[in-house]
């Protein structure tokens, strides 16, 4: 009994503290489940009609847009098809900068620019990392109540289990008759709805955590086996640079992934930042899912495809514990299962979301109630 005491005490103080930072991250992500089926409704200018005629390579695509931004850098762009347009990623860190110049692949005409730090879902993601507060602050903030949060289910759970197996039908069900008091359906509200949640919320919430802490993420790979560098590694040229050539080398390499990988959905090439550096495509296999990406990495003068030792290379060379860091963010998102699964992580983080605000008000009627007394 004192055990369960000191739960409760603990399960209630967590709770008030981290209420509001839970609310929030868990209704702004059940607002970001249906992000990209959303905008597919309304991003017609990312298509074009197909022409019988060479597409723009990487160093002509990268020229174009960094007209429209020339004191911006450009992280990398995004060939897809022959019907769709190339997009040309632009990111700096500091003052944080992220927009995307979309072009005709065939004549380099600007199509659009979207800013990605603008907008309904830019406003919700980051109010889902930081609370609209200063990233500093703010992703911390957020990281450390995520992780509490884990503590509070796992201290509900053991709350909630019955002394005796036969108050279990009473733990699961919502027996509410017409006399029954609004403070004992807010109980049950918190209590059977937590019941039903807790395992999904754990699992968004601690995938969650594992974004937010590299020392989780090391932890998880390491216990699942993993013999490789858990994070992204970008390996250094094996070649010296080619003295001027006419043709850039990586201005190949997209024909030669589409040549090699034909069935992929997009093609993310990033532009080495120095002579030394290599050359990284990202090889998206599904739409929609990130887990099963290809990550190459080549030789900016030669070609020659390079080996990582970080986790993210080539997905059929993945081991278990590789792909269970890669899943994470699938899994965080509801991904992982498709539509379903964005149905279920949708509902989850709403229900989440009640969870604080019913918690808050079982205190407050017991609080009120002593006073009263």
């Amino acid at each position: 009994m004192a055990l369960k005491k000191f739960i409760f005490q603990l399960h209630k103080i967590l709770g008030l503290a981290t209420g509001i930072v839970v609310f929030i991250v868990a209704i702004t992500g059940c607002c970001w489940a249906f992000r990209e089926e959303i905008e597919g409704l309304y991003d017609d200018y990312k298509y074009v009609t197909p022409q019988d005629a060479p597409q723009l390579t990487p160093t002509q695509a990268k020229t174009f847009a960094e007209a429209v931004f020339p004191n911006n850098s450009v992280h990398g762009t995004v060939f897809k098809g022959p019907k769709d347009a190339i997009e040309v990623i632009f990111y700096d860190a500091e003052p944080e900068f992220y927009q995307s110049v979309f072009l005709n692949p065939y004549s380099g005409e600007v199509i659009q620019v979207d800013n990605h730090l603008t907008g309904f879902f830019a406003f919700i993601l980051k109010g889902h990392m930081r609370l609209w507060l200063p990233k500093a602050i703010g992703e911390q903030l957020v990281a450390a109540s995520i992780l509490i949060f884990i503590l509070i289910i796992i201290s509900g759970f053991v709350l909630w289990w019955p002394k005796k197996r036969k108050n279990l039908k009473q733990r699961i069900t919502f027996d509410w008759k017409k006399s029954t008091r609004w403070k004992r359906k807010n109980f049950d509200l918190h209590t059977v709805v937590g019941f039903y949640i807790c395992a999904f919320a754990l699992i968004i919430a601690f995938t969650g955590s594992v974004i937010s802490y590299n020392w989780l993420k090391y932890v998880v790979y390491k216990s699942t086996g993993g013999d490789k560098v858990p994070a992204f590694i970008i390996p250094k040229n094996e070649s010296e640079a080619l003295n001027d050539p006419e043709t850039l080398p990586m201005d190949h390499l997209i024909v030669k992934l589409q040549k090699e990988s034909p069935n992929a959905v997009a093609y993310e090439l990033h532009y080495p930042e120095n002579k030394e550096e290599s050359i990284y495509v990202e090889v998206s296999n599904s739409e929609g899912l990130y887990y099963d990406a290809d990550f190459r990495f080549f030789d900016q003068n030669t070609l020659e495809e390079l080996e990582t030792p970080g986790i993210y290379g080539k997905y059929k060379d993945a081991k278990f514990a590789d792909k269970i860091l890669r899943m994470n963010y699938d899994i965080h998102i509801g991904a992982i299962g498709g539509l379903a699964g964005k149905i279920l992580a949708f509902l989850i983080s709403l229900i989440t979301a009640t969870l604080p605000v019913t918690g808050v008000l079982l205190w407050y009627g017991r609080h009120y109630k002593k006073k009263r007394k």
